[in-house]
């Protein structure tokens, strides 16, 4: 039986090593040729990845501190763990709604600064209320761009707090459709969510597309007084023409995870320390996932929750597992069947899936297929990778 070498680069829950059993893992944060990596937010980029590595496994859901180009390339799946931290996330956006209504961030530090004995405490708190004042949410609208796991949670809690939510997402999944209150409106695009909209969420990736998604245009088309939260990642709001739009009010309050210089002082802006998905539970939810993962690509090959590889899952029913990671090209499958036949293996099962450029085949065979025919595998034009599972020696 295979000896897996799992390497850390961050602290991972307990919770989630611990679906890694001792007999069949080790598990360090120093290690050489590990055969998978588990990471949190370390940065892979300028790493020397080792060969040895199969499997990376991203305890979160965001993978921009890993080289997902660069893995996909050498056949290596990158795993992360989208919804684990979905609870967390949602409760602090409501947390931040609430803070934006009620002026909490700015009455907490005027209530911290207030000098003087009780009597002139209370005195001067009572005369300084009134520059609190705020409003509730129930009958306001809340506009979702993203519909997600935290997507949709946000939008289905909004709703249970009397607001009107409308959702943007064109590529939402049926799974998450049908998670999704009936009474969640769909928006036609960005803009038409924005006009609609009192406040305004995101939970979307940074990409080329959602890069600057809301600059000084966009905030133009939103109802003055309005309200964004940022609980996502830096980079969708821009920065500059946000603070312009709450200078000359056309923003009412700015709630963000991702303090700036330019924002962090602002006396409309409450930024908070990238703590969405800061909760034990979060953590152990997100390492649970990702470990779990890792062990099924490396015991079985099969994927689930990788962001380059095709979802895939074939049961095991004894015997041996080829598992070939290549390029999505033509005759693949033939190729592969004819050198399997050469050798007069039986193939017993066998599972093709493809996403983009990149597909994956699950051959389970009668025998343990020679040596010399895993490696004619890999000589196929076009392989990134090929896996002998239950074979004597791994490949």
């Amino acid at each position: 039986m295979s000896m897996y070498k799992i390497q850390t680069l961050n602290n991972i829950s307990v919770v989630g090593l611990e679906r890694l059993p001792r007999e069949r893992y080790e598990v360090a944060s120093e290690m050489t040729h590990p055969d998978a990596v588990l990471v949190r937010s370390a940065d892979m980029h300028n790493l020397e990845i080792p060969d040895t590595v199969k499997a990376i496994g991203r305890a979160g859901a965001g993978v921009n501190n890993i080289p997902v180009a660069r893995m996909t390339d050498r056949g290596v799946p990158v795993f992360n763990a989208p919804g684990a931290n979905a609870n967390a996330v949602k409760e602090l956006v409501l947390a931040g709604m609430l803070m934006a209504a009620r002026n909490i961030g700015q009455a907490w530090l005027f209530a911290r600064e207030v000098q003087g004995d009780d009597p002139s405490i209370h005195k001067a708190v009572e005369a300084g209320k009134k520059r609190f004042v705020g409003f509730e949410l129930p009958g306001r609208t809340l506009g979702v761009v993203g519909l997600g796991a935290i997507g949709v949670q946000v939008a289905n809690a909004a709703r249970g707090l009397g607001m009107r939510v409308y959702g943007y997402d064109p590529t939402i999944t049926v799974q998450r459709a049908w998670q999704l209150e009936s009474a969640v409106q769909p928006a036609l695009s960005v803009d038409d969510l924005l006009s609609r909209s009192d406040f305004v969420t995101f939970h979307v990736p940074l990409t080329d597309e959602t890069r600057n998604m809301i600059n000084a245009g966009r905030l133009r088309l939103m109802k003055r007084g309005a309200v964004i939260l940022n609980f996502a990642r830096p980079g969708i709001i821009d920065d500059e023409a946000v603070c312009a739009a709450l200078d000359s009010g056309q923003l009412y309050a700015y709630i963000c995870d991702f303090p700036t210089n330019r924002i962090k002082q602002h006396p409309r802006v409450v930024t908070l320390p990238h703590i969405g998905a800061s909760t034990a539970e979060a953590e152990d939810n997100c390492a649970v996932m990702v470990a779990e993962q890792v062990r099924a690509y490396l015991e079985d090959g099969n994927v689930t929750n990788s962001v380059n590889f095709p979802e895939i899952n074939l049961p095991r029913n004894g015997g041996y597992r080829i598992a070939v990671v290549n390029r999505n090209v033509p005759n693949m499958v033939g190729q592969i069947s004819t050198d399997l036949a050469k050798v007069e293996l039986n193939i017993l099962d066998m599972l093709n899936r493809s996403r983009a450029d990149v597909a994956m085949t699950l051959i389970d065979v009668d025998r343990q297929p020679p040596a010399s025919t895993v490696e004619q595998l890999r000589a196929i034009e076009g392989v990134l990778s090929v896996r002998c599972l239950g074979c004597q020696k791994s490949g």
